[in-house]
């Protein structure tokens, strides 16, 4: 039960928020004390201890949430410490879960969130303190990431990288293409005991199924044709660091039942030998299809599935965070100015319209996009006129959308008319329209017979 007498300290410069959070805290029946900056925060700290420490990160010039964040686990390493900020990243998500923070939140915050919060990390305490278990050691800062966004579903990404960075787990990371899985993948090598070993990727599509067994578990000279010399295979090239394997759903059955073994044993044996090596790896496996239809489909191993997904981190799509759509523009052209050598900008109405496009290629789509566009920029402000005619108010791809929902359809008729129009929108091409639907192309298949392509409409 949670302990309603616990105090609380509140630490904001903000103080409409200070107060707020304050009142609402009292409403519950915790004792509260009120800090406005972090040196009276921790001048308090001195002087009563507290259960848990709510504080904004940035305080002042001097010192931050952060800093609360350390001093607290120093001089009171019981007290549970949640943060909160306007201004989150990647990097100081990672730092400030790594310190030792219990939850990390955004403003603006829903006041029965913040509640709940409070509870669980009283809860936790109490656990922790009853276990007799110490809170996290502090770790050294996080490297920098070029991951990008500040919406809360991203915070909730960039926290469980810092909480399973110094696992060895094994992490299924998931979402539609485009969406940054591999980014993840590094951020979670680099923060973590790893960061000074190898970190190797494979696409396992882009492989024929013999040559992705020689590229992962390495060959002996003579096994087959053309194998004339000895190779080493990626997991023995990596040992000691983390191998990522994009795309596993691609994975043949055959090797699968070997990825099985590597995972369960540690162990390769190269195409052609009888010798097995031991191997140090953290495996790190991404798939934008979802690996447990698959299971059910058959065509995916249900024991394999469960070994990879011991941790599993899901991206969102761009769409449905598009609060970060500007910071990702801004980011992507302080990149293509600085390796162009020329200062690039939008205008007003180029901006508007890289904002409310729904992008179902995702983050690549929409960096690819600007790419393309900065490359044929001559004058440095990219206008409206600038970009591809799908992003353009009134284009045919607009028109395209618009019909989509004309005459408000029924759920299923609107489910046939986006098939349609995904198909026609990728040449009918069933991979890609799989990867940007989310399905298996099993499902996809089945879906195009039930609702065939339409010529002349959506």
């Amino acid at each position: 039960m949670v302990n309603r007498n616990a105090t609380i300290l509140v630490v904001d410069d903000d103080a409409d928020t200070r107060h707020l959070l304050s009142e609402v805290l009292e409403g519950e029946g915790y004792r509260v004390v009120a800090a406005s900056g972090a040196e009276e925060a921790l001048e308090a700290g001195k002087q009563a201890p507290f259960e848990v420490i709510l504080s904004d990160i940035r305080l002042g010039p001097e010192l931050s949430g952060l800093d609360v964040l350390r001093a607290f686990k120093s001089i009171q390493p019981d007290s549970e410490v949640i943060l909160i900020t306007a201004f989150g990243s990647m990097e100081t998500a990672i730092e400030a879960v790594k310190a030792g923070a219990f939850d990390y939140l955004s403003k603006p915050f829903k006041i029965d969130d913040v509640l709940n919060r409070v509870r669980r990390a009283l809860e936790s305490r109490k656990l922790v303190r009853e276990t007799r278990r110490q809170a996290p050691p502090p770790a050294a800062s996080a490297p920098v990431s070029s991951l990008v966004g500040r919406s809360s579903s991203m915070l909730e990404v960039y926290k469980k990288i810092g909480m399973v960075a110094d696992s060895r787990a094994t992490v299924l990371i998931t979402g539609e293409s485009g969406t940054g899985k591999e980014l993840v993948a590094r951020a979670i090598h680099t923060n973590g005991p790893r960061a000074q070993q190898r970190f190797l990727a494979v696409n396992c599509g882009a492989f024929t199924e013999s040559l992705l067994e020689s590229e992962l578990f390495g060959h002996v000279r003579g096994s087959f044709t053309g194998a004339s010399v000895n190779k080493v295979g990626i997991f023995e090239d990596a040992n000691g660091g983390t191998v990522f394997l994009d795309e596993v759903s691609e994975m043949s059955p055959a090797l699968q039942v070997k990825l099985l073994r590597t995972l369960e044993a540690q162990e390769v044996r190269p195409v052609g030998s009888n010798q097995s090596i031991r191997v140090d790896v953290r495996m790190i496996a991404a798939s934008n299809q979802h690996l447990a239809d698959l299971v059910a489909e058959g065509s995916f191993r249900e024991d394999l599935y469960y070994r990879l997904r011991v941790i599993e981190i899901d991206l969102p799509p761009l769409r449905q965070r598009a609060e970060d759509i500007p910071l990702l523009v801004a980011h992507f052209l302080q990149k293509l100015s600085a390796e162009s050598g020329r200062t690039l900008t939008l205008s007003p109405e180029a901006h508007s319209a890289l904002v409310v496009y729904a992008w179902p290629g995702n983050v690549r789509e929409l960096l690819n996009t600007l790419e393309s566009v900065a490359a044929l920029n001559r004058s440095g402000v990219i206008t409206l006129q600038d970009l591809p005619a799908k992003l353009c108010p009134g284009s045919e791809h607009a028109r395209a959308v618009d019909l989509l929902f004309a005459e408000l359809p029924s759920l299923e008729e609107l489910g046939r008319r986006y098939l349609n129009y995904v198909l026609k929108m990728t040449g009918n091409n069933k991979s890609q329209a799989a990867d940007i639907l989310g399905i298996s192309r099993n499902t996809l298949y089945r879906m195009t017979h039930r609702h065939p392509l339409e010529d002349d409409k959506l």
